[in-house]
Order: structure tokens, then sequence, then C-alpha cells
């Protein structure tokens, strides 16, 4: 019901901006067409990777590493994955919704997107270059203790 409402107001907005200008619209429409039309070979190619490995990979695996009961050591895996990997969040949250329907938990999941949202393991030698190493650091130590602690707050706010 909540989507529902969403697409209506965002329908609601779109047809008020037609009305205040209906040219700077129509611009902005196109632009979200470019957009939509540049990002959508890279986004399915990744949806279409991620099916295939959710399909090969058997639900009891993923539920044994990440499930609900898997507890600080599934936390910690996908603390490793997400601060490994670089993914856009418009990837990453349906994977996350992917991973839920199989078996992982949620404060696993939680986790996972912190710390991919947050840690830059990858990305840190670029921001050492740029902010130097011990700001680095410090910034990574602490967004993969607080991926932690989201997920431990959200654990009890959900379960």
């Amino acid at each position: 019901m909540f989507t529902v409402f969403l697409y209506l107001a965002a329908l609601g907005g779109l047809c008020y901006s037609y009305t205040k200008d209906h040219q700077k619209t129509k611009k902005s429409l196109l632009i979200a067409k470019k957009a939509f039309l540049n990002i959508f070979p890279e986004f399915s190619a990744i949806l279409i990777l991620i099916a295939i490995v959710l399909t090969l990979t058997p639900p009891s695996l993923i539920q044994a590493l990440v499930g609900g009961q898997s507890g600080a050591t599934g936390m910690l895996i996908t603390a490793i994955f997400g601060s490994v990997t670089l993914m856009p969040g418009f990837i990453a949250f349906p994977l996350a919704k992917s991973l839920l329907d199989v078996g992982a938990g949620v404060q696993q999941i939680v986790v996972f997107i912190s710390t991919l949202m947050m840690v830059g393991f990858i990305t840190a030698p670029l921001e050492i270059r740029y902010f130097g190493k011990r700001y680095t650091l410090l910034r990574n130590s602490l967004a993969f203790l607080y991926s932690f602690l989201a997920a431990v707050i959200v654990g009890r706010l959900i379960l």
C-alpha cells in the first residue's frame, strides 16, 4: 500500500511540475530517460549475475553461513564481503532482498549493506592519498564498528 502511495505522490509531483513549467518537466524526463538507459545494461547484467549465483548456491548454504542463526560469525562474514565489495546501492538493495528471501538473517544483511556503503577497502588507497592514512583508517574502522551496532539495533527492533 505504501508503494502505491509513493507512486501516486511521484505522479502528483510530476503533474504539478508540468503545470508550473512543462518545458522543464519534459527536459527533466528526457534526462531521466537517458540516465536510465545508460545505467540499464550494467544494472541488468549485475542482476542476472546475482540471479545465477543465487540459483546455483543452495539456500541451506546461505542459511548456514549468513542465516539468522549464524550470529556474530555470519555478521563477520557479511562484514568482510561488504567491506571488500564495490557495488552501487541500486544493486546492493535488490541483492539484500534476494538474500533475505533465501534465508539470510536480517542482522547479517544490515551489516552487509552498512559495510558495503560505508567501508571502503577497495577505495582506501585513493582515500589515503587525499585525506591521509590516519583519517582513512579511523573512518573505515568506525564505519566497520558502526555496522555491527546498527545491526544489533535493527535486530532488537525487528526481531
